[in-house]
């Protein structure tokens, strides 16, 4: 049975792009006789607001989604991703990291790759192989060992994405990401893979903007003896102007939409012509 989700994060209100995404989800359940899931991805507890979660539940009711079961709330299931932050420990794989993005810049100017302002850069693995005594410092993050980590899966890793078809997987673009803080629990990768394989998601709906991440979770899916889901990483739904809606500069929100009047059936029916 096909069992879909729509997992946003309540940090602003939704726009055209997230209607699209969980129209297209709640679609492809309903028309397999499948499972519709939400999920609320509110693990960033200085950014998320229960003002959003409300918002997002009021929404998808306007637009006609139903979802099949209770709401899973990532923020009240942190014990949950503790037994595989545990699982992922034992097995060897994480070390703790204790540098702040100065000192990562700091390394990286002296191995002359320093990033330009707003470019993502890779750990240039300062704490790696060091022992460091934890009570010494207020926060740490737990880094994953990308390189021993693949020496210890099977084969070569891939998944299926609905557009691109059969990808080989390249678990190394981000290096040793972290995977949890101490202060501010654990990562989105973590999270996202972990409760896509505990409800039983088989196909996972996301902007383009995410396909990189699915190269690294298609290694957390094999390091914990998970199933790999079907991805359709659709292309970010932009305005007129070729400029994707966004949370941070106020886009269009379906709030708005809601609110001014309009009928919800005429702005499915433009996401259908328009982005379908």
């Amino acid at each position: 049975m096909i069992v879909t989700r729509f997992a946003p994060s309540p940090t602003g209100y939704l726009h055209l792009g997230h209607a699209y995404a969980a129209l297209f989800a709640y679609n492809q359940a309903k028309i397999n006789g499948g499972k519709f899931l939400l999920r609320i991805e509110d693990i960033d507890q200085i950014r998320c607001k229960k003002m959003y979660v409300d918002e997002i539940y009021k929404d998808l009711e306007w637009l006609g989604i139903q979802w099949d079961e209770e709401p899973l709330i990532q923020s009240n299931r942190m014990l949950v991703y503790k037994k595989y932050i545990d699982l992922l420990k034992q097995k060897g794989l994480l070390y703790p990291c204790v540098c702040s993005r100065k000192d990562i810049e700091q390394e990286l100017a002296k191995l002359g790759s320093a990033p330009h302002k707003g470019e993502t850069f890779l750990y240039p693995g300062i704490c790696k192989g060091k022992q460091i005594d934890l009570s010494h410092f207020d926060d740490y993050s737990l880094r994953i060992n990308i390189e021993q980590s693949i020496k210890i899966v099977a084969s070569n890793l891939y998944f299926t994405d609905l557009k691109k078809g059969k990808i080989k997987a390249i678990p190394t673009l981000f290096g040793d990401i972290i995977l949890a803080r101490k202060k501010m629990g654990v990562s989105y990768h973590l999270c996202s893979v972990v409760d896509d394989y505990l409800s039983g998601v088989t196909l996972v709906t996301r902007g383009s903007d995410l396909f990189e991440s699915t190269h690294v979770h298609r290694l957390l899916q094999e390091l914990m003896g998970f199933y790999v889901p079907k991805y359709f990483h659709h292309e970010l739904i932009v305005d007129q102007n070729g400029k994707k809606f966004s949370k941070r500069d106020a886009s269009f929100t379906i709030r708005q939409l809601r609110e001014s009047g309009i009928a919800s059936k005429d702005v499915i029916k433009y996401i259908k012509e328009n982005f379908f």
